[in-house]
């Protein structure tokens, strides 16, 4: 995986004023943490971050940090999204953690994965299928992460499933995942079963009732 190049400043100043400038100048703040450096507060144009997730959907992305104080460049290290915070109505991103890592280490990160094809059993019987687990975790290299795992469908029938153990990885990437983890099933078309309507004997209440004012009539009689 090719890494991406994004520009970010030194944020300086922290706490709730600092932040809320920061967003009404339309950058998004964040923190770097991770490797043998202290965290760093830092700001990017959130909507050149927006380009880059829109043009790379779905995928896990390497970013390479160019971190500079104006003008001037004061060091790079290549991060991975730990976190996205975003405003719950809006949706727009109000925070971000970035987590250093090497290229010359594996990480474990979370690869998408893309049903391929029509599975033959929802094709020719109405079957529907269930896409169960949605990403995979995956451990390898920075540079050997897949921007997502495609896995053929069109041979399952009513009754078939995926597991975790049939998808093959690129060289390079394994998961640690239970291999006996269903991804992909198809499941049988749903039939709405049709219930005969019950008829009702319309003058069965009344005899029921009658019989019982009787019974209530024999006790009470009893009993006196």
């Amino acid at each position: 995986m090719e890494e991406i190049k994004l520009d970010v400043q030194i944020r300086k100043e922290v706490g709730r004023r600092s932040v809320k400038s920061v967003r009404q100048e339309d950058s998004v703040p964040a923190v770097v943490y991770g490797g043998d450096r202290e965290p760093t507060n830092i700001k990017f144009d959130r909507r050149t971050y927006e380009k880059i997730r829109r043009q790379h959907q779905g995928e896990s992305i390497v970013f390479h940090l160019n971190v500079c104080e104006g003008e001037k460049k004061l060091r790079d290290y290549s991060v991975i999204v730990k976190e996205e915070q975003h405003n719950p109505v809006s949706d727009k991103i109000v925070h971000i953690d970035f987590k250093r890592i090497s290229l010359k280490e594996e990480i474990e990160v979370k690869v998408p994965i893309a049903a391929k094809g029509e599975a033959s059993g929802v094709k020719n019987d109405d079957g529907s299928l269930d896409h169960t687990l949605w990403e995979l975790d995956v451990v390898c290299l920075p540079t050997d992460i897949p921007q997502h795992l495609d896995v053929d469908v069109s041979a399952l029938e009513i009754g078939g499933a995926i597991h975790v153990k049939d998808i093959v990885l690129p060289q390079g990437v394994k998961t640690n995942h239970d291999p006996e983890a269903v991804v992909l099933s198809v499941l049988p078309p749903r039939r709405e079963e049709e219930e005969a309507p019950t008829e009702v004997d319309v003058d069965a209440e009344p005899e029921v009732i009658k019989e019982k004012k009787e019974e209530k009539a024999a006790a009470e009689e009893a009993a006196e």
